[in-house]
């Protein structure tokens, strides 16, 4: 799939944990410390203001170390030793850039209180001493440095907004893909229900009837196994096809086509026949009149009568069954009606829910009415065209 699209959920490039600790320590040694030193060898200050002026300007980058594990604090003791080094001379050093620094890397990891109450208190602390201290601050270097620090807050918080939105993305789009996968899942699931209850309720029953006849009616015996034959490999290949679908799923690569095509209305007649028999007779009533709906309506509505017919043999005790196709304006409407004892008011089964999910994957609505003694009728509605 091309980069871009929403089920990318790979998170966009970062640079090593590494460099995003280190570099701005090593920007703010390289930068503060010379620069301080400079000055100092330049304006001839006293050893002991020379030495505190670079110490300060060395502890202020190294104390960028703990920036990752501890951003309040550190912000707290940049913003403590970038004021102690406006009151040491020389007068108009070097800023300290580990201040902007600390204050970005603490709103980014979420230190946003730290840093506001730490620069807050440190900028009225450095604007009320400074007249007592030395010469007061002019109004222009108190409004250019209130405007760089609150320039540092806006670019932490626009970067801290920027990894936050990224990582409500990422969720979303994860929370996308569980769910498609669980979608994928239930239809999987569904289609082997379908085969494998359809399948084997008939193998069980024909077998019953072979091994019941084997000794009395050997050409009824023989025309049940050849059912039980036709019916496994009908069933088997269908089997294969859900599951080469599911394996090129799984391995990433392109998904596999079925091996058999998905059934239609057309095969019905076939299905038909093969639940005739046995003491249950099925009628196919079709007043389509050659007309047909799009495939994955015939498809659901194949499986619909599959399953609705596998359920009469199983457990309502009918001995006549009606399938019913007919066209009420822009739907197709199914009915399959039978004269047994319908569920007996068992609770829903994998079978019902599973026609209600493939009607209503199509818009479309599936009734189930059980009337004993008069049987039980299934009557689906699905749209005749797909919705757009």
């Amino acid at each position: 799939m091309p980069s871009g699209t929403w089920e990318d959920t790979a998170p966009r490039f970062r640079p090593p944990p590494g460099v995003t600790l280190f570099l701005p320590v090593v920007i703010a040694f390289l930068v503060q410390v010379p620069a301080t030193a400079a000055v100092a060898a330049w304006s001839h200050l006293a050893p002991r203001w020379a030495i505190a002026s670079i110490a300060l300007a060395t502890a202020s980058a190294l104390v960028l170390l703990a920036a990752r594990a501890l951003p309040g604090p550190t912000v707290a003791a940049v913003t403590l030793l970038t004021a102690l080094s406006l009151f040491v001379p020389p007068e108009g050093g070097p800023p300290f850039i580990s201040l902007p620094f600390a204050v970005i890397g603490a709103i980014v990891r979420g230190a946003r209180l730290w840093a506001v109450i730490s620069v807050g208190v440190g900028w009225v602390a450095v604007v009320g001493l400074s007249g007592f201290w030395a010469q007061a601050w002019s109004p222009f270097r108190v409004a250019v440095a209130t405007l760089g620090l609150a320039l540092c807050f806006a670019i932490g918080e626009g970067i801290r907004s920027r990894i936050d939105r990224a990582s409500r993305r990422r969720a979303l789009l994860a929370e996308r893909r569980r769910t498609i996968e669980l979608d994928e899942r239930t239809r999987i699931a569904r289609e082997l229900h379908d085969v494998l209850a359809h399948s084997l309720s008939q193998i069980s029953v024909q077998s019953g009837v072979g091994l019941h006849l084997f000794d009395r009616d050997p050409e009824q015996a023989r025309a049940a196994l050849t059912n039980i034959r036709s019916l496994s490999a009908t069933g088997l290949d269908e089997v294969r096809g859900v599951l080469a679908f599911l394996r090129g799923d799984e391995a990433g690569e392109p998904r596999t086509a079925p091996l058999t095509p998905q059934p239609q209305l057309a095969d019905l007649r076939t299905l038909v026949a093969q639940r005739n028999g046995l003491g249950l007779t099925v009628a196919l009533d079709d007043r389509l009149d050659g007309a047909l709906p799009p495939g994955e309506t015939q498809t659901a509505a194949y499986r619909i009568v599959q399953e609705a017919l596998t359920n009469v043999v199983r457990h309502s005790g009918a001995t006549n069954a009606v399938v019913a196709l007919s066209r009420k304006g822009d739907r197709l409407v199914v009915e399959i009606a039978d004269d047994g004892t319908g569920a007996g008011g068992a609770p829903e089964g994998a079978g019902r829910r599973g026609m209600r999910e493939r009607a209503t994957m199509l818009e479309g609505t599936v009734e189930i009415s059980d009337q004993a003694p008069n049987g039980t009728r299934v009557t689906a509605r699905l749209p005749w065209q797909a919705s757009p």
